[in-house]
């Protein structure tokens, strides 16, 4: 169950990964001290708890303004003897939208892994260090070559709900790049629309995305993963539907606080 709940998660943020400034709202959807929370289903059980938060501080790094972003996620109820918590983090630039450094720091049974990257956007580098199971000494360091501007896997869903929909008709292709484990990504996702949804918080009016997902053994379909975002100003995901192979996997909002836009 943990690798499921991994794999669910990592589509879920990596969703929206990179687009070009084409389409970009000048009006920023989130602030400092936004938190949003999210129940997981697998098949009819609470499976696991998601947590998206903003500091309430904004930090410095590289002497430019940053938001300091963290991506929480657990194991709940009977899922809890397969124990899951991941933490996913950004530090991203307050203005540009960029992230300057990265990190996640994973626990799942007795798997551990801690990574922290730093983004060189001038130079056009990567540099990921991954530290021990204790998190306390650096194992090895890496350096790769990346297209300035790039995304991480938590900057980039920030950065896309920035995104005006209005340029966008039912079946657009939007290309996406990020970089993650090491490797730069190109991804497609699809607009699907819109659509009328109601949750814990509130029935609101939403925009519906598609990530083109490539041929694996997890999800079923070429679109086997459904995300809805409000159409408001506050842009923030209320809802994630995955199919399985085996099953289907469901996110969706119980708690939102912190929002910029009343």
């Amino acid at each position: 169950m943990p690798l499921i709940i991994r794999l669910f998660l990592i589509p879920f943020f990596i969703v929206a990964i990179y687009t070009n400034t084409h389409g970009q709202q000048f009006t920023k959807p989130y602030k400092e001290g936004e938190k949003l929370t999210f129940k997981v289903k697998y098949l009819f059980f609470n499976a696991a708890e998601a947590k998206m938060i903003i500091d309430d501080n904004i930090h410095t790094i590289n002497g430019r303004p940053a938001y300091k972003i963290d991506v929480y996620g657990k194991t709940l109820s009977i899922f809890s003897i397969f124990k899951v918590k991941d933490n996913w983090g950004t530090m991203m630039d307050t203005a540009q939208n960029i992230p300057y450094r990265s990190y996640r720091h994973i626990e799942e049974g007795g798997y551990r892994k801690h990574e922290v990257i730093d983004f060189d956007h001038q130079e056009g580098t990567a540099t990921v260090k991954e530290y021990d199971k204790e998190n306390r000494r650096i194992k090895s360091t890496k350096e790769f070559d990346i297209q300035s501007g790039i995304q991480d896997i938590v900057s980039g869903f920030y950065y896309m709900r920035h995104l005006d929909y209005r340029l966008y008709k039912k079946g657009d292709v939007i290309d996406i790049k990020g970089f993650f484990d090491e490797k730069t990504y190109d991804m497609k996702m699809v607009y699907e629309g819109r659509d009328r949804v109601s949750t814990k918080i509130g029935e609101f009016d939403t925009i519906v995305i598609s990530p083109v997902m490539p041929s694996n053994k997890l999800f079923s379909g070429e679109n086997p993963i459904k995300m809805w975002i409000t159409n408001d100003k506050n842009r923030i995901p209320i809802k994630v539907e995955a199919e399985l192979v085996v099953g289907s996997l469901n996110m969706e909002i119980t708690q939102a606080s912190g929002l910029r836009n009343k």
